[in-house]
């Protein structure tokens, strides 16, 4: 994997239909990406995993769906509008706008070559701001006659940043709702957005994306021991995405550089072929959501805790994933290259539950009809009971088994003329290229 480009894996998954441009048609839309027939089965597969792995096998864990947009003042709440920010430099040469911590600003522009001759620094809110309702009213400058709109202030809106506010918005529905034992935890996946200044790397910087999240609500003398089992789950459910051990690294965040509301916070970072960045975090937020909801809404966010007169706001630990960071940190741990009777093979040696497909189904020669349909026929039973299985009879099989080993399916049934004599299928597996004559009573 150290070998493995960034370029290469970009060119398969766009070449395979994993990830495209978004918008491309029309130039594209720099930081946005859409998701073809294999990207999709990958992201369900990864965020399925996910939600199996923290919320259906436990007890104390609840799931809400949030809206994305949201009352104004959860976001004056949390903080957000006053110092959601990155520091933003503009090129005085070309204009073009870079994030001040992720360039040399001493170096020339990596835009037009030109300088250093950067603006100074100065904080730029990464929110979309948008309004709801008909809110906006046409009046007329008295100057030149035209006409301008303004904007209701009470009607704006943001696309949310996070996901993590529509959990802590839902705390008390869900109390009232389910009066869980504490601790116990909300987990929701679902779309954020933010206004990156320079997204870049593929999919790792976007301004649209999608989190898989979970505030875990404990007694505050119970927060550590809560934290380390969190943790522990965290590297088991890495395991289970197949990313090598060795490429993954813990971070324990020092206090200069955590979010002002944390207390601690564990970033689990990942070699990726752009770097060792961070792929996901932990943090121990206090009860700082909670007990600001409680202090601009008015409303009590205090947990009585049973079969005790405590009432308390419950403190916070807050596992934060990626989508799109996880699904990088897969492609580029899966990218293999080969070579085969002398000539290069490309694979994506995926763990069988995140492949798109399980099986591919084959004639060995698409233009002998009773080859066709006996594939036809144990394509159908092995669609009905696996679901994600391919059917592929374009070209000759070898250039099948190289289309297929780009997609990452793991093993290739062919139906040949033996089979039509004895029932046994050719099954070539993925990784080893090695194949063997199985019965269609095993493959099932």
């Amino acid at each position: 994997m150290a070998d493995v480009r960034l370029e290469d894996v970009v060119s398969l998954t766009k070449r395979r239909g994993f990830i495209f441009q978004g918008s491309d048609v029309y130039g594209g839309l720099a930081g946005t990406w859409d998701y073809g027939p294999l990207g999709v089965a990958l992201k369900r597969r990864i965020m399925a995993l996910w939600w199996e792995h923290f919320v259906n096998k436990r007890d104390d864990m609840y799931g809400v769906d949030a809206a994305i947009l949201m009352n104004q003042k959860v976001w004056q709440a949390s903080g957000h509008v006053d110092t959601f920010s990155d520091p933003l430099v503009e090129c005085r040469e070309c204009c073009a706008r870079f994030r001040a911590d992720k360039i040399n600003i001493n170096a020339p522009c990596e835009n037009c070559k030109k300088g250093p001759n950067f603006s100074d620094p100065r904080q730029f809110n990464m929110m979309f701001k948008t309004f709801v309702g008909p809110s906006a009213n046409a009046e007329v400058d008295a100057e030149d006659g035209k006409k301008s709109l303004t904007y209701d202030p009470h009607s704006v809106s943001y696309l949310r940043p996070e996901t993590a506010q529509g959990i802590f918005t839902n705390f008390k529905n869900v109390i009232d709702s389910f009066y869980p034992d504490l601790p116990f935890g909300i987990a929701q996946q679902g779309k954020a957005f933010r206004n990156e200044i320079s997204p870049r790397d593929f999919v790792f910087r976007s301004r649209e994306f999608e989190q898989m999240e979970i505030e875990y609500f404990v007694h505050p003398d119970t927060w550590e021991e809560n934290f380390e089992k969190l943790l522990a789950m965290t590297y088991e459910f890495l395991g289970k995405l197949g990313l090598p051990a060795d490429k993954i690294h813990e971070l324990e965040v020092p206090d200069e550089d955590r979010a002002h509301y944390s207390k601690r916070t564990v970033d689990i970072e990942f070699d990726y072929p752009i770097g060792r960045e961070e792929l996901l975090g932990i943090a121990y937020r206090t009860d700082f959501d909670l007990g600001n909801i409680q202090r601009v809404s008015g409303k009590g966010m205090e947990y009585t805790v049973k079969g005790t007169n405590e009432k308390l706001v419950p403190h916070v630990i807050e596992p934060s994933f990626g989508v799109e960071r996880t699904i990088m940190a897969v492609l580029c741990s899966a990218y293999r290259e080969d070579e085969q009777n002398g000539e290069k093979r490309v694979y994506l040696a995926l763990p069988e539950h995140l492949a798109p497909y399980v099986f591919c189904v084959s004639p060995l020669l698409k233009n002998k009809p009773e080859l066709v349909e006996k594939a036809r026929e144990v394509y159908r039973v092995l669609k009905e009971k696996h679901g994600n299985v391919a059917w592929d009879d374009n070209g000759n099989i070898g250039k099948r088994y190289r289309r297929q080993d780009e997609i990452g399916t793991p093993a290739c049934i062919v139906i040949d003329f033996q089979t039509l004599e004895d029932g046994t299928v050719t099954v070539r597996d993925r990784d080893s290229t090695e194949q063997k004559r199985v019965t269609m009573e095993e493959v099932s």
